[in-house]
């Protein structure tokens, strides 16, 4: 299969996975090869920026969490995605079940979602290969038929289809940021369609109506809104993936995109949404006052330990506060390569047990040798035994209306 970015998986509606994109071969920019066993220079004694690995010198506590305390509900994961085959469109599978299971079972993590899970036949492939063979392990979310929005009558088609998806086993719904940042009123010309359209008041009904929690996701770092230059403190990753930026063109801002969501939230009460990446995670006072005026809004951390983990008191603060309310999830991709925070498997949950279970200082929040998205590093929040049963499974079994709780 020909590898993609991630902008053109989104802007063609493909809807693939985020953090399933190929990356970018080569630094914008980038200056000569390494020589081998030589360090690279930009001048006299200078050193590439690509090429600093600093090591810390801090000589502080290291604890491994092999397994979680209690076990654990991936809410947010990524094992499929939809992928063209000329006009047709197929399930593309990122691992087989058993390669999932082996981590899964030594890490204890007893059920992951997978958000991925496409529209029509690529649903119904999707179940076949996750759900069905394993259905106390894998369960499976729809996603949207973006591709239809141009045709009379959308808004109750769309509708139809979640009730549909249900009936064929998906247990929700997902929003990609297609929905504000790439869908456009002809689907890939014309103007952005906003994520508040009242075409998709039937769909958001709709998930309510069957009991579907809306996963989304419709925005990303305040960083990428941002010029990319020196003084943008993920200049690296942008620089790595020039097509992560939303500064400029008829993009809007960050908060526009926010606010959007939130009327979506306002106008569909009945509808719970488990707000991804915990919306804003760089800011979780304005979080905070979402979570108080909307009860029916919910979070989870998926590759956003990064930004949780420098900010460890206040981030403590939040979960104690909103231990109801946050689930657990990482944005795992097997063979995720081109992002290291997210790729599936036991250093990844290791890192996140590490983060949610002790108050270890100064560690790297990605299998990585140099941070993958800012140069800094986390701080454990050592959360007690009853939030972490909340956050590991408690919450996201009564959301998703899974009843043996005590066999997990």
């Amino acid at each position: 299969m020909s590898r993609w970015s991630r902008r053109q998986l989104l802007a063609g509606l493909g809807l693939a996975a985020v953090g399933q994109s190929a990356a970018v071969n080569a630094w914008q920019g980038r200056a000569n090869k390494r020589s081998s066993g030589n360090e690279r220079t930009t001048g006299a004694g200078k050193l590439a920026l690509e090429d600093y690995e600093p090591k810390s010198m801090l000589h502080v506590p290291e604890t491994k969490v092999a397994r979680a305390r209690f076990p654990v509900i991936d809410f947010h994961t990524h094992l499929s995605w939809s992928a063209r085959r000329g006009r047709l469109a197929e399930a593309h599978n990122n691992a087989t079940p058993e390669e999932v299971l082996t981590v899964m079972d030594r890490k204890n993590v007893r059920l992951m979602v997978n958000l991925t899970g496409g529209y029509g036949q690529v649903l119904e492939q999707t179940i076949r290969y996750w759900h069905q063979p394993h259905p106390d392990r894998f369960i499976v979310f729809t996603e949207p038929w973006f591709e239809k929005i141009t045709e009379p009558g959308y808004p109750q088609f769309q509708a139809d289809q979640i009730s549909r998806a249900r009936e064929a086993g998906a247990k929700g719904l997902k929003i990609l940021k297609t929905l504000g940042l790439y869908l456009r009123e002809r689907v890939t010309t014309g103007p952005l369609v906003k994520i508040d359209d009242r075409r998709f008041d039937p769909m958001w009904e709709a998930a309510g109506a069957n009991q579907m929690p809306v996963a989304i996701h419709i925005s990303d770092p305040e960083a990428f809104f941002l010029p990319t230059d020196r003084f943008n403190e993920r200049y690296e990753e942008l620089n790595a993936h020039p097509d992560w930026s939303f500064h400029g063109k008829d993009f809007p801002r960050n908060r526009d995109l926010q606010e959007a969501r939130n009327r979506v939230m306002a106008r569909h009460p009945r509808t719970q949404f488990v707000v991804l990446h915990v919306g804003d995670s760089e800011n979780l006072a304005y979080v905070s006052e979402l979570l108080d005026r909307y009860p029916n809004m919910h979070v989870e951390p998926g590759a956003r330990i990064g930004e949780l983990g420098r900010q460890p008191r206040t981030s403590a603060k939040f979960f104690d506060k909103y231990q109801d309310r946050i689930m657990f999830g990482t944005d795992a991709v097997p063979k995720g390569y081109d992002t290291p925070q997210q790729i599936f498997g036991e250093q990844l949950y290791e890192i996140y047990y590490r983060f949610l279970e002790t108050e270890d200082e100064y560690f790297d929040y990605a299998p990585a040798p140099k941070p993958p998205q800012g140069r800094w590093r986390i701080y454990g929040i050592g959360l007690p035994e009853t939030i972490l049963r909340k956050v590991y499974y408690e919450n996201a079994a009564r959301l998703l209306g899974l009843k043996n709780l005590a066999e997990l």
